[in-house]
C-alpha cells in the first residue's frame, strides 16, 4: 500500500490513496480552517470503524440485527502534553442480544487489526530525502 501526501494550503494535509483523497485540517482554535477532521481524528475513527466491522460481521454471521447496535469510542489525553492515555471501545447491543455470545463478541472486537497494531506496534522508519539524496533516517520500534 502506498499513499501520497500533499499540502493544498493552510493547515490542510491530504492523502491520496487509489481513487480516494483523505482530506485533513486542523481545528480553528489551533490555527486551521476546521474544514475536515484532524489526522488524529482519522486515527481514532480507524480504530472505531475497524472494531465496528468486526461487530457487524459477528452479528451478520449469526443472523442478528445490527439495527440497535453501535460503538462509542472515548479517548483520554494527558492534559499537560496532550498525549493519548487511554481509549475505550464501548459496544452497545440491545437487551435481546443472546447471552451465549457475550464473551464471543468481545473476542471478535479484539481481532480488529487496528487494535492489534496498537498492542504490537510496527517498526516505523522515517527517511528524509533532499534533492533525491538521503539526508536523514530514523527508526523507531
Amino acid at each position: 500500500m502506498e499513499m501520497t501526501v500533499a499540502f493544498p494550503g493552510g493547515s490542510r494535509v491530504d492523502a491520496a490513496y487509489g481513487e480516494f483523497v483523505i482530506r485533513t485540517d486542523q481545528p480553528v482554535h489551533t490555527g486551521g480552517g476546521g474544514t475536515a477532521p484532524a489526522p488524529f481524528d482519522y486515527f481514532i475513527a480507524s480504530l472505531g470503524t475497524c472494531a465496528g466491522l468486526y461487530v457487524l460481521n459477528f452479528l451478520e454471521r449469526r443472523g442478528l440485527s445490527a439495527d440497535d447496535a453501535r460503538l462509542t469510542i472515548r479517548t483520554v489525553k494527558d492534559p499537560d502534553g496532550g498525549q493519548l492515555r487511554s481509549v475505550t471501545i464501548r459496544v452497545d447491543l440491545p437487551a435481546t442480544f443472546p447471552e451465549k455470545y457475550r464473551n464471543a463478541i468481545l473476542k471478535a472486537v479484539n481481532l480488529c487489526s487496528v487494535k492489534r497494531l496498537l498492542t504490537d506496534p510496527p517498526r516505523i522508519e522515517t527517511i528524509v530525502e533532499i534533492g533525491g539524496q538521503v539526508a536523514a533516517v530514523d527508526c523507531t520500534a
